[in-house]
Order: structure tokens, then sequence, then C-alpha cells
């Protein structure tokens, strides 16, 4: 069996192919800039290693030994740069195959419609069109909509469902795809990488039906259960803007603006060839949804963000966003990791929470005034242990000086929790305080939203004050 590098295994199809091919016993290299997610996943048979795309010298070590390489990764910057990140991450990776073992390259690219205006898919065509460059063998598998929990076609699809009484998308939804079920996807994949490979290949990958974004929404209405009102208005996309769909779907914004302008098109795909070489039974598109909607709960939970709590599990709700909205404040400081981390212990001490304590108290009061049950104080020692209480949170993940993890505990539509991260740059660190928000459909949204004026300057005093208490005990220490 081939020894594979999945470049850009931290992504939403990178972690499930990675996952994918680890059950099916191949060794794998499991390669991005987050090499502690990466290890926190635990996945047999795999190697975790720390690569990024703008510096070649960290992919040399990642492709050492390997014989396949699996291109996944994507820029999600801005239009202007797009394309331009782009060809620095195909032109960095070709600089290091260049002394690699690897032999076929697989990369996953987009559909390329006729007059292609987009910028995200243009980039895709791009990174194809540099990777062949090479003296390598390249299989390019393009593809459209993919129905899986975490896809962002499937979750703005979703939020707008769970989240709208009525829904009034513009003209982008009469555009058509064959969307494909995730399981056929990596099991295409999984087949590319263990055939011979002798020249440049282009493979369409799609599902069993060409229809519709609007026959999509039909199709989850139905089995959602949801009674919704779908009444497309003939406006193009230009007068919706992204932003708005940041305030009904917790899908981060430029997975929503990459989508949107691929659904622009329409995607027609022939994968008749592709389904020769590898033939599976497809999923259909019914089939696919109702596997998806099942398995939402289970990939958030697993997660290491929640630390696998069983309370955090029994309050999870089907109608909770799969992405969680964040705000938060990040700050650099002198102040040593040891230093912030004893301070950032002290939470819900003498110190309260470092800053703005009259508002968390506030907040505690309406818990209590809603029936909540808020238990007030924090354990009588200076360090915390998983499972401890303070204030109505709990600590559900303890990194010893790298992260302090807390589950919300209080009443609210949804499941929200609050990290302290502490990263070392070497001379300075870095201190990220931030709230993650999994919203309960459009009330879970609004709560979010309300809290956004007291979330902007709430978390930078918080900073503030921590990295100011560790300096301070950096110098009693001196």
């Amino acid at each position: 069996m081939p020894r594979i590098v999945v470049l850009g295994a931290s992504g939403y199809i990178g972690q499930h192919l990675t996952a994918h091919l680890s059950q099916h016993g191949f060794q794998v290299t499991a390669a991005a800039r987050r090499i502690e997610w990466l290890q926190q996943q635990k996945w047999p048979h795999v190697r975790c290693c720390f690569a990024d795309v703008y510096q070649s010298k960290t992919l040399a070590s990642a492709f050492e030994g390997a014989d396949v390489l699996v291109y996944l990764v994507h820029a999600m910057s801005e239009d202007d740069d797009l394309l331009e990140k782009e060809r620095q991450a195909a032109q960095h990776t070709l600089l290091a195959l260049r002394d690699s073992s690897i032999k076929h390259i697989v990369y996953l690219g987009s559909m390329q419609p006729e007059g292609n205006h987009s910028p995200h898919l243009q980039a895709r065509k791009l990174t194809g069109d540099l990777l062949r460059m090479s003296n390598i063998p390249v299989t390019e598998l393009r593809t459209g909509i993919v129905i899986g929990a975490g896809s962002a076609a499937f979750e703005v699809m979703r939020d707008m469902v769970y989240n709208l009484p009525v829904l009034t998308p513009p003209q982008w939804v009469r555009s058509k795809s064959s969307p494909v079920a995730l399981e056929n996807l990596l099991n295409y994949l999984q087949g590319l990488v263990t055939l011979p490979a002798s020249g440049n290949r282009i493979f369409d990958a799609a599902g069993p039906e060409y229809i519709s974004y609007q026959t999509l929404f039909e199709r989850f209405i139905a089995l959602s259960g949801k009674r919704r009102w779908l009444i497309p208005v003939p406006l193009p996309t230009s007068f919706v803007s992204v932003y708005f769909l940041s305030l009904i779907t917790s899908v981060p914004t430029s997975l929503a603006k990459a989508l949107i302008q691929g659904l622009n098109h329409d995607l027609p795909a022939d994968s008749a060839e592709l389904q020769a070489l590898i033939p599976q039974e497809l999923i259909s598109i019914d089939e696919a949804i109702r596997r998806t909607l099942e398995k939402e709960q289970q990939q958030v939970m697993d997660s290491p963000d929640w630390g696998y709590d069983p309370d955090a599990r029994s309050r999870w709700r089907p109608g909770y966003g799969y992405y969680p909205k964040q705000a938060g404040f990040t700050l650099e400081t002198s102040a040593s990791k040891a230093s912030l981390w004893k301070v950032v212990q002290k939470l819900g001490g003498a110190e309260g929470y470092f800053y703005a304590n009259g508002l968390w108290k506030t907040r505690a009061r309406i818990d209590d005034l809603l029936g909540g049950g808020v238990l007030y104080g924090r354990p009588d020692r200076d360090t915390l242990k998983i499972g401890d209480k303070i204030d109505g949170w709990k600590v559900i993940s303890l990194k010893p000086q790298r992260e302090l993890a807390l589950l919300f505990g209080m009443k609210a539509p949804g499941l929200g929790r609050l990290t302290f991260t502490i990263t070392d740059h070497g001379e300075s660190r870095s201190l990220d305080v931030r709230a993650w928000w999994h919203p309960a459909g459009f009330s879970g949204l609004l709560y979010w939203f309300s809290m956004m004026p007291a979330h902007q300057f709430i978390f930078r005093g918080m900073a503030k004050r921590i990295a100011s208490l560790a300096r301070q005990k950096d110098r009693c220490g001196s």
C-alpha cells in the first residue's frame, strides 16, 4: 500500500480523508499548520507533521518517505490576493517535491464552468495547472457541492432552514450541480491514491442527480420536518451581501463567500469515466442528507475542543449550529508562560474575571431569575482541575501553560465555551481570550449578537489585565 501525505489534513475534507485512510490501514502523514489539533485526533497509523505551504523547508520533512501526495490546500483570503496566495502555495510545494520520493499527486479541485468569473474557482484551476508543471503525474478530481456534516454548502442550507421561517434566497439557488455524498468522495480519493499513474488526468466526481440548489433546499425541508416557505427572489447575488449570510448562519464568512461565488454558475459534470475506474454505489441525495443530520452531533461532540465532556454532550440539540460563532482578543506580551498560566488559573478568585466584574455578576443574576441555579465560587486552591466549577462555568479541558477551556453553564439558547490560549513565540507570548457559541436557531443568533457589544471590550480588558498581573509575577520572581 502506498505511503500517503495528506497536505491540508486539518481542513474539512482533509480530516475526514485522513480518518478514512487510517481506518483502511494506510500509512498516512497528516500535514498542516495546526499540529496540536492533528495530534489530538489520535488517528492510528498516522504521523502528524507541521507543514506550511508558504515555507518549503517544512514541506520537505512532511514528504519524507512518502509515495503519494494528496493536495487539499486552498487559500481563503480576499479576492485581490487570492490568486497570488494560491500561486505561492503551489510553487513552494513544487520546490519541496523536487527532492522528494513522491511519485503521484492527487489534487482535489473544483468544477470549472464556462465563463468562470469566480476568483475562488479560478484559484482552484490555477493550482491544478501549476501542479501539472512538475514531472510528477497529477490526478485532479473536480467536485461541486459535497453533502456531509461540516460542508459549507450543507451547513448554509441547514442554518437557513432551521433559523428562518421564510426563505428568500437570490437567483443563485437556481444554479445546478451534481451534489456528491462525502462518503462517495472519500472512496474516490482512496481509489485514486492506490492506482498507478503514468500521466496527468482530470476526473469529475458527481453524485447521482443533476439538480438546482433550490431543489436541494426543498429536499432538505421535507426531510427535516420543518414547515418553511421557500420564495426565491429575482435579485442577483451582488445584492445579497455575504455578511448578511453571517447573520443567519454560523458558517465562517470566508467559506460562505466561496460557496456563493461557485453557486453563480451551473456546474455540469460527467463522472462516467471515474465511475468505471472506481465503481461504487452512489448514495442518493435524500439518504446523504439523512446520514449527515445523524452524524452532526457525533462529529461536534467527538472534537477535543469540548474535552469529551458528558455535560456538553447531553446539552447538545439537533438544531444547534454546526460551526460556532466566535469573538475574542489576542494580545502579545513579554510575560512568561508560567506566570500567564498561574494568573489564568485564578479565574473567579480575588480578581474575579479580571475585567468588568460587574457585568459578569449581572449575567449570573439574570440566570438566577431564569431559574438557572448558578453555584457561585471556585475551588479553594490556586490550580484548577477538569470538572471544577467556577460561577456557572465548568472546566472541560486543561493543557498546562497552553489552554484552559470552560463550558458555559447558564441558561441561553445554544451551547458555548470560553477559552484562554497561551502561545509561545520565543521572545514573546500571545494570550487569546475567546468565546465560542453554537447558536440554537434564530434565538441563539439573536442572543449572540446581543452579547457582541460586551464581547468587543470585555475580552480585550481581560487579556490586558491577565498580562499585567503575569508581568508583575515575573518581576517579583526576579
